[in-house]
């Protein structure tokens, strides 16, 4: 089973530390939290983020790792106005090359 992760936020502010503690982030769930995938688009005032998956066991240990966790708050006081996060089930998942 695999499982992705939808991240929406409406931006506040985002300053430097944003950008060094995304990148940061972003490496360390994909390095030691078996985070499969990681994309991430901002536009205007909104960023959404997706995150791939293949345990719930992972997405909750990402969601307690200590870092992960001061990050959130930061979010919460600094970065964003609103968020959203929803955990889903991939039912299906196909490709196409186009040349």
């Amino acid at each position: 089973m695999r499982y992705v992760v939808i991240f929406k936020a409406k931006i506040k502010h985002l300053d430097q530390s944003y950008f060094v503690t995304a990148q940061s982030l972003r490496e360390k769930a994909l390095s030691q939290f078996h985070c499969q995938q990681f994309e991430a688009l901002t536009e205007n005032n909104q960023e959404v983020a997706l995150s791939y998956w293949n345990s719930l066991e992972d997405i909750q240990a990402w969601h307690r790792d200590a870092e992960h966790q001061v990050a959130q708050q930061l979010g919460k006081n600094s970065w964003y106005t609103y968020f959203s996060v929803d955990v889903c089930k991939v039912l299906r998942r196909y490709d196409a090359s186009i040349n």
